[in-house]
This record gives structure tokens, C-alpha cells and sequence, in this order.
């Protein structure tokens, strides 16, 4: 199942996530980037440690 964004205004634009299956644009579904459970995991720790915050702010 795809999720997206609760922060995507009115569904348009986004990107979605799904669980084993990986990333795609809602602008393009049909295709998706594949991404191994680990580095997802990998990567949601460094996007809630700050790691892409904009210079000077952290989350």
C-alpha cells in the first residue's frame, strides 16, 4: 500500500512510500525506486536526527 505525505497539500506533487515495495512521484506511479529495508530505516533516522535540516535548524 502506497502512503503519502500528511504534509502534501491536496495529494498533488508528492512522494509516496510504501513498505517492501519503495519510493515513487505521484507524477509518474506506474514507476518507483526500490530501496532495501535497512536503508530506509537509515535514512528516516538521519531525516528525524536533523542530518537534512536546513543550515542552522534541526528537527
Amino acid at each position: 500500500m502506497w502512503r503519502k505525505s500528511t504534509y502534501s497539500a491536496q495529494g498533488q506533487s508528492c512522494v509516496e512510500v510504501a513498505t517492501g515495495v519503495g519510493i515513487r512521484d505521484t507524477k509518474a506511479p506506474i514507476t518507483h525506486l526500490a530501496v532495501a529495508p535497512g536503508s530506509w530505516s537509515a535514512f528516516l533516522l538521519s531525516v528525524k536526527g536533523g542530518k537534512f535540516a536546513p543550515s542552522g535548524q534541526t528537527g
